[in-house]
């Protein structure tokens, strides 16, 4: 006998545990023999991880997907793992040493490696253990880290970092290289892009007069009051702006456009930098914009991204003027008082200097300070740390190159984007992709597999044995060799995933087998620096695509459209919803929100909405249960013989095609609001209630019937719900299967069944005419404010022959589940009625004596008025230009969403008007 509640905390973990015991997770498992495989390589969380609201849509959307595949009986693998999250993991274990009052650097490289495999073996695996709480069914049997087994160098995974290190090496796609990087002077490495976050902040622009060198004049226009020149004057510098005065010390030329008149006369002369006293000349390069400032920009190529690259065109050599840790260089090209410096004192000082050198001398030195919000890059992680573009030796891989294939795999089709949206997004990085720096000042990671002779020439190499021999062979004697300190971006050992994972660089059988895999399921922040790489390396390595769509889902929201944030306080955390809620409410509210191409406005109301469902379900199937509606043995569903069962069957037979077309086409929500619609609405509120009769009536044949499609019905459902709300249909499957016949397998490994053939027009008719009565019957009760008690009379007029006979044959259900008192045909429709039309016969439900229609009348209109104006309203705010510009997106979109409802409810009151006319 089933509960009278059901309590996911008991069930969840006993459900997930018999699982496990099946080995119902394992690659292949319930599969048909020469079946198709199917494979999802899990997106690797960070080993430092929880699991947070991303991770929970992310994860339930793959665990569908997984489970409805391997109900189609194909050859599925779900390959977990976790990513080493080399800066990540890091910090987090020199934060512990630091209150221990212990550092790396005193440790050593090896011992602080040993501490960090430690600390991954104790608490590495918590999001691991956190999705499978969500019901993930991935083969952690399989589970794999970046980083391979703990310090074993001669892991496969650790083998295969190699080996496509030193082989793009060898097809000279790595090189090693002076550049620019995004710079974290408090970890001392560089960082990728997607670890610097931009962040608005009060700042300034310091305008700076440079002195022209040499006695060099020029005459500079002078505007009026409405910008036109007025004359000019005569200047012996030049006005440049920055917002980062420190820099000033490595700059090594200004630059002027090659077609500003003003100027035209003074490239090729030179400037003496103020404080500096160094010589450096005016160039001319395209990126100076002579409608900006003064048109004139100073360029510091060692501190500045854009002006490296003028630097390069202008042949001027860069100059760094700080150390790893941000602050001002012990070099001799600095003035001696601002060596050793912190980069912001720095700042201060200069700017103090600057403003004291413009009273002595108005040509040099600081013009004047404009206050201005400007961008600064920060550490994404804790938006401290203001990183700096700064110049380092640093290992690069040729992306360019390993794009172009990557580009034609999407432009002739063989991988797709769901939305195909984002397809434009990967093609505009592509094309414009710059050389991928590779290298981290860490010791957490895949160390770089190079070793430098004495003259700093580096021998790439699978071991030392192989580099010394190479070293030996160069420098025709025995030489000593180092090994590079650094170690590989997280996303080099992570762009490998999908054949890593499988066992390359060995050929397994695994890797024939599931390589490549079907679908990446990832959010789209990371297309850049995760899927294309992915792409480009088994294109590169394997000659095929890793997958063949690309699901891109959107970001989780609060329920005003808000980002989540710790500071906002709006953070949902997915593991309380499991704890509160379960987890088959929480992920059927996350695939019934999952719209393509569409944020998430998670409100907790919706999680509580869909715990509701599953109680209902779980009613359901008590009811059922209690009306002995089990399964029978032979049943078919196309020998039944009454209407109403014929119509459910049929219906089924529709939600389950419904359910199946959301989930092949990527459109869950879709697949979860048909599953919805048709548990909640066709058959609890519909075929359940129709059936009652049945099931007290004396007629043993109808009751046995309808006792068997209940019962094959509620398979179908649990089998349609599977893949979206695991824990409870696999509860309910095995306590319905304590009667009947012996379930052949748990419900996750039960074949998806085919019901085509199964729908039956003229039942689904006449049960949609049931259905339309009723519920016209309900609609006018619930707008009209008839009394629950007041038994209503039903007339109805030109009815036909198939209509009188439905009447006769429902008149039992339509009197009981619209609370009337009698039906009755006749000519004319009697006055002060409200009326609607189903097919050609004209319903009316007599209301003088019930309500007063004059004041009902009224109370329509008025509310009619006011939800006019309100939407004229809502119309005036969305027309203001001022008020959409300044307005939060989520105040935007909660003033849609109250002219829909306004809308929608103003038709509702209409219809109601209309039927009282």
């Amino acid at each position: 006998m089933l509960e009278k509640t059901y309590e996911p905390a008991a069930v969840e973990s006993r459900i997930y545990d018999a699982w496990l015991e099946a080995q119902a997770f394992a690659a292949g498992a319930g599969a048909k023999p020469g079946a198709e495989p199917f494979t999802i390589v899990i997106p690797p969380p960070n080993v430092t991880g929880s699991l947070h609201i991303g991770h929970a849509l992310n994860n339930t959307v793959q665990d569908i997907l997984v489970r409805f595949n391997r109900m189609l009986k194909k050859d599925v693998l779900w390959q977990p793992g976790t990513d080493h999250a080399g800066i990540a993991t890091q910090m987090i274990v020199e934060r512990q040493l630091a209150e221990k009052q212990l550092n790396r650097r005193d440790m050593g490289r090896e011992a602080f490696i040993e501490r960090v495999w430690e600390w991954k073996a104790e608490s590495g695996g918590t999001i691991m253990n956190q999705l499978k709480r969500l019901g993930a069914s991935a083969d952690f049997s399989r589970e794999r880290f970046t980083m391979g087994a703990a310090g074993e160098p001669d892991d496969q995974m650790v083998r295969a970092v190699i080996k496509v290190f030193v082989e793009l090496h060898k097809r000279g796609l790595i090189y090693r290289a002076k550049r620019l990087v995004n710079w974290h002077p408090g970890l001392e490495t560089a960082i990728s892009d997607l670890e610097v976050e931009n962040i608005e902040v009060k700042g300034h622009m310091w305008h700076l007069r440079y002195p022209l060198a040499d006695g060099v004049t020029y005459e500079f226009p002078v505007l009026d009051e409405d910008g036109n020149v007025a004359g000019t004057e005569t200047r012996d510098y030049i006005i440049v702006a920055t917002t980062r005065p420190e820099t000033m010390l490595g700059d090594v030329a200004v630059a002027v456009h090659p077609e500003d008149e003003r100027y035209a006369g003074l490239v090729g002369k030179f400037i003496e930098l103020p404080l500096v006293g160094r010589r450096i000349p005016v160039v001319a390069d395209e990126y100076a914009d002579p409608a900006l400032g003064t048109g004139a920009v100073k360029i510091t190529p060692a501190h500045d991204f854009n002006d490296f690259e003028v630097g390069v065109r202008a042949g001027v050599e860069p100059i760094n003027v700080f150390t790893t840790r941000g602050a001002i260089v012990d070099d001799d090209f600095v003035p001696a008082k601002y060596r050793g410096l912190d980069r912001f004192e720095a700042r201060k000082a200069i700017v103090a200097d600057l403003t004291a050198l413009a009273e002595e001398n108005p040509i040099r030195g600081l013009s004047h300070i404009e206050d201005k919000k400007i961008m600064v890059p920060h550490d994404e992680k804790s938006k401290l740390v203001v990183i700096e573009p700064f110049l380092t030796d640093q290992w690069w891989v040729k992306a360019d190159v390993l794009a172009q294939p990557a580009l034609a795999s999407v432009r002739e089709g063989r991988t797709k984007f769901v939305p195909q949206q984002y397809e434009n997004t990967y093609f505009a990085w592509l094309e414009n992709i710059k050389p991928w720096c590779i290298s981290r000042q860490l010791w957490w990671g895949h160390q770089i597999p190079a070793w430098y002779g004495p003259d700093n020439h580096a021998f790439v190499a699978y071991d030392e044995a192989e580099a010394q021999k190479m070293a030996d062979a160069h420098y025709m004697q025995p030489t000593q060799l180092t090994r590079d300190p650094d170690v590989l971006d997280t996303w080099f050992s992570s762009a490998l995933w999908p054949f890593s994972t499988l066992g390359w660089p060995d050929d397994t059988p695994e890797l024939k087998r599931y390589y490549p895999t079907q679908v990446l399921v990832t959010g789209f922040d990371i297309i850049f620096f995760w899927v294309a790489r992915m792409m480009m390396m088994g294109l590169e390595f394997l000659d095929k695509e890793p997958f063949h769509t690309v699901y891109m889902h959107a970001l989780v929201r609060d329920e005003k459209g808000q980002k989540m944030s710790k500071t906002k306080g709006n953070v949902i955390d997915p593991l309380k919803l499991i704890d509160e809620y379960g987890a088959d409410a929480t992920r059927f509210t996350l695939a019934a929100m999952a719209a393509q191409g569409r944020d998430l406005k998670l409100a907790i109301s919706r999680v509580e909405g869909y715990r509701n469902f599953v109680t209902k379900i779980w009613n359901a199937a008590r009811f059922l249960e209690m009306n002995e509606a089990r399964r029978v043995d032979g049943y078919d569903p196309r020998a039944n013989s009454l209407p109403l069962n014929r119509w459910i069957v049929g219906s089924t037979a529709r939600a389950l095609a419904a359910v199946r077309a959301g989930i092949e086409d990527y459109k869950f929500n879709e697949a979860a609001n048909s599953a919805y619609d048709f548990v909640w609405g066709t058959f609890c509120d519909w075929y359940v209630e129709f059936a009652k009769p049945v099931f007290m009536g004396a007629d043993e044949a109808a009751k046995a019937e309808t006792r068997a499609t209940a019962a094959w019905a509620l398979d179908q459902i649990l089998i349609m719900l599977h893949p979206m709300m695991p824990f409870v249909t696999e509860e309910l499957w095995e306590k319905t299967g304590e009667f009947g016949p012996k379930r052949e397998s748990l419900l996750i490994l039960t074949e998806w069944p085919d019901l085509a053939g199964l729908e039956d027009a003229d039942a689904d008719a006449e049960l949609a005419w049931l259905v339309d009565v009723i519920s016209n019957v309900r609609s006018v009760r619930a707008e009209m404010n008839v009394p629950a008690s007041a038994k209503l009379q039903l007339v109805v007029s030109g009815a036909d022959e198939r209509t009188l006979a439905r009447l006769v044959a429902g008149t039992s259900l339509i009197t009981r589940l619209a609370r009337l008192e009698e039906i009755s045909p006749r000519n004319e429709v009697p006055g002060e009625s409200a009326q609607f039309v189903v097919g050609d016969a004209t319903y009316a439900l007599p209301l003088a004596g019930v309500i007063d229609l004059a004041v009902e009348k009224a109370r329509l209109e008025k509310e009619i008025g006011k939800l006019d104006a309100e939407v004229v309203q809502i119309d005036k705010k969305l027309g203001n230009e001022q008020f959409v510009a300044k307005a939060p997106e989520e105040v935007i979109e909660e003033q849609k969403s109250r002219r829909d409802a306004a809308i929608d409810r103003r038709t509702r009151i209409g219809d109601a008007l209309e039927r009282l006319k």
